[in-house]
Formats: C-alpha cells, sequence, structure tokens
C-alpha cells in the first residue's frame, strides 16, 4: 500500500507541469497488477463464501473474451490466449486456489495447472481438476439479465457439459451472483486512485468549455467533441465512448429526449447565449468515468448567466440529492427509482432518472436506477439489491420552465460518486455552477 502511494505521489509531483497526474504506462501496469493481487487474494474468496459458489470456472478464447475474464488478466495481456480457463476453488475449510487450465501461467497470481502429456484434450484436463476437488456448485458465466455475467459462448459451455459427467454436471449453476459482486466491488486500493480518474475528466471539461477552446461563431459542437477525443488521447487515455456535445438555447426547436440521445444536430455552430452540454468519460487503470457538466457562452455585455438558467441548474443539483438520499443497501434499484420520483414529484421538479454502476465498465454491473425511457420499473437489473462498496454514475435531468426562452431546458447532469454502506459521496465533487465561457481573469474589470 505505501509504495503504491509512493508511485502515485511521484509520478503526481512530475506531472503538475502539464496539469495532468497521468502515470507512465510502467507504472499503470503495477497498480494494475497489485490491485488484481488484492482483489484474487482477498476479495474473491469473500465473495464465493457470500453468494455459496465454490467453484467458478471462467473460459474464453482469444478475443472473444467474457466481459468478467478480462478484468482478470495481468496488465500486460491483452486478450485470452487461444482457450484460456480459469478455475477459482474455495474448499470447506476456506482454503483457496486460483488455477488456469493453460499452457503457461497467467501472470504472477494464476499458476498454470494443466499436464499436456496426461491430458493432451484441454477439456479433459478441465473435467480432472473439477471431479478431483468435487464442489458442490459451479458457476459458470451465463446470465438472462447482465450481458456482463453471460460471458461463456454457447461453444465453449456444450463442449465443457459434453465432456462433464451426468453427476457433475447437475452441479452447474449460473455465476450470475458471482460475477456481478466481483464486477461491482471497489476496493480500497480502487477507491483511493477513483478521485484521480475523475479530477483529470473535470479538468478536460473546464478547458474544453472554455475560450482556450471555443471561439464563439466559428466553433462547431462537432469541432469539440473531436477536440475531447484527441485531448484524452494525448494524455496517454482512453475512452469507452464517444463524446457527445449539445446546445440548448433561445429558439423555437423543444430537446426533447431524442434529441438529446440520437437525433441531435451533427455540426452546430456554438453561439453566445448558449446553454452547452457534454457527455464524457475517460478509462484510465482499468477504471471509467462518466459525467456530463453544462456550460454558458456569455453575451456581450454579460458577467453571469441568466438567473432563470442559475435556477435550472440548482433544481437539478436538488435532484441529485433526492436520489442518493434513497440509498439504502438491500434496496432495489427499482425501489430507489420510484421512491426518488415521488420526492421529486413532491418537490415539484420535472425528473428523469437513468443511475447506473459504474468501475471495470462504463455502463458497469450491478443496481440499475432507472432509463431514459423506462421511469417505471427495469426488469431483471433493476430488481437487483443495492450493496455496500460500490460506485454509480448519477445520470439523470431535470426540465425546468425559462420564461425568456418561452421553453423548458433540461439540465443533464452525470457525476460518479460511491456508496460505502452507509452514506454516499461523491467520489471527486460534482459540478454546482454553469462554467461560463469565456471564464475572465478576477484581476480584469470587465
Amino acid at each position: 500500500m505505501q509504495k503504491l502511494i509512493m508511485v502515485i505521489l511521484l509520478a503526481s509531483c512530475l506531472s503538475q507541469s502539464r496539469g495532468q497526474y497521468i502515470l507512465p504506462l510502467k507504472e499503470q501496469s503495477r497498480v494494475v497488477d497489485e490491485i488484481l493481487a488484492e482483489r484474487l487474494n482477498n476479495l474473491l474468496p469473500v465473495l464465493m463464501k457470500e453468494t455459496g459458489i465454490d467453484m467458478w470456472v471462467v473460459i474464453s478464447r482469444e478475443y472473444n473474451e467474457d466481459p468478467v475474464i478480462k478484468t482478470m488478466l495481468p496488465a500486460t495481456w491483452f486478450a485470452a490466449r487461444r482457450r484460456t480457463v480459469l478455475i477459482f476453488y474455495r474448499n470447506a475449510s476456506g482454503a483457496f486456489e486460483k488455477l488456469a487450465v493453460s499452457r503457461y501461467n497467467v501472470g504472477s497470481e494464476i499458476k498454470a495447472a494443466w499436464d499436456m502429456t496426461k491430458f493432451p484434450d484441454q477439456w479433459d484436463a478441465v473435467v480432472d481438476l473439477i471431479e478431483k476437488r468435487n464442489p458442490a456448485k459451479i458457476g459458470l458465466n451465463y446470465s438472462s439479465d447482465f450481458g456482463h455475467a453471460d460471458g461463456l459462448t454457447y461453444t465453449e459451455q456444450k463442449e465443457l457439459i459434453t465432456k462433464l459427467s451426468a453427476t457433475t454436471a447437475r452441479k452447474v449453476v449460473s455465476a450470475e451472483p458471482l460475477a456481478v459482486r466481483w464486477l461491482e466491488t471497489r476496493t480500497e486500493k480502487e477507491m483511493q486512485l477513483y478521485p484521480q480518474l475523475i479530477q483529470i475528466t473535470h479538468t478536460i471539461i473546464q478547458e474544453g468549455f472554455s475560450e482556450k477552446v471555443i471561439m464563439p461563431g466559428v466553433t462547431t459542437t462537432n469541432d469539440l467533441v473531436w477536440w475531447f477525443r484527441q485531448k484524452i488521447r494525448d494524455l496517454g487515455l482512453d475512452t469507452w465512448f464517444h463524446p457527445s456535445v449539445s446546445v440548448q438555447r433561445n429558439d423555437p426547436e423543444n430537446f426533447d429526449h431524442l434529441r438529446t440521445f440520437s437525433s441531435r444536430p451533427n455540426d452546430e455552430v456554438i453561439r453566445t447565449g448558449d446553454l452547452l452540454h457534454v457527455d464524457i468519460g475517460i478509462t484510465y487503470l482499468r477504471l471509467n468515468t462518466d459525467i456530463q457538466q453544462h456550460a454558458y457562452v456569455l453575451q456581450p455585455g454579460e458577467k453571469a448567466a441568466p438567473a432563470s438558467l442559475v435556477k435550472a441548474f440548482e433544481r437539478a443539483n436538488r435532484l441529485q440529492d433526492i436520489l442518493t438520499m434513497q440509498f439504502t443497501n438491500g434496496k432495489t434499484g427499482n425501489q430507489i427509482l420510484k421512491d426518488a420520483l415521488a420526492q421529486a414529484k413532491a418537490e415539484n421538479i420535472q425528473a428523469v432518472i437513468y443511475t447506473h454502476p459504474i468501475g471495470y465498465h462504463g455502463h458497469a454491473a450491478g443496481t440499475t436506477i432507472g432509463m431514459w425511457d423506462n421511469q417505471v420499473a427495469v426488469a431483471g437489473t433493476g430488481d437487483y439489491k443495492m450493496n455496500a462498496h460500490t460506485a454509480y454514475s448519477i445520470e439523470l435531468n431535470a426540465s425546468t420552465d425559462i420564461p425568456e426562452w418561452k421553453k423548458p431546458v433540461r439540465i443533464m447532469l452525470e457525476q460518479d460518486g460511491y456508496w460505502d454502506g452507509k452514506q454516499f459521496r461523491y467520489i471527486s465533487g460534482r459540478q454546482v455552477k454553469l462554467l461560463l465561457i469565456p471564464s475572465h481573469a478576477p484581476h480584469i474589470d470587465n
């Protein structure tokens, strides 16, 4: 732990001159592998006991990876190799094994356990390991509700089941509970790193939503989208989705959900008086961010955003509070959605909530709280109960009438937060005021 913290601090000091704290690739690899070792050795046995699955068999072929196995490979592996089979076994006394039916070790944590001279057929080696340990439940990654836990292909499942005896095959169960808990649970080390990811994302947005990048009347929304993509790449980071930039302004156009999510104009010229919105996320150290913020482009003579837009933004912040106040261990996403919408209605806030877990995937496994096109109940993932030590992208919007525009605006916010089982916190703060473009220096009198 101490070593990890020192590496992060050193990298932060070395990179302060460029305003971002990005570890060199070698150090990123070290951190990823340290976190993986902690998760495999400390977290996974606990989750196997909790879910009652004493053997977990994770199978993937190269470039057709199970979403779970990609979170278990060492930093220097970019894919499974040929067919990679990982077997995790916890016996009744609590002893824990990590085995790979593979030609070589899977990193330093999972040892190869395939005697190819004895078992030329890989499946025979898998079956031998299973039957010698005689588990009560064998978890395989198939699931109706969670795509993240449904990574076992039809072919791999068929070939394995064909090789198992009838008695052993009857022990096979869905590993969905274990796979989802593995993916959704954030460790202490991960939560030391996550604030840095959020800060980096905030800094990218702040620079993009500034006069350094935007020239009203010239810069288009598509220019800005590609600036964000290029900025992320130039920092040595990845993004898990293509950013989007949209505009609301004083014109006759209505800004509904379809316009927001699927039919917004591709290339609008940004003008003074515009309310800008960005949806952006980065991938770093195998974790993801997902953030939406707003900026207002000042008109000549303006020093602040119109009061009506400020009020609209405050109502969206209030909706965030209403939602996160409903977080409780054991409460389903659908229950949280219902209670939050009821409170919003009582406060006369026109709300739409579509909050999702975040972590190893941008739209991650865990408790789903509404979707933009489903504000009643989300089948399956919405029925999943909230657990402690999980992270969420608090994604929602509040619609407020703007009298001078003679129409409503949607303040669409998204900010990543953490539920520790007792209280919710934003991982590295949230936007509470509109960004202003241009952002005048405080020593200049306008």
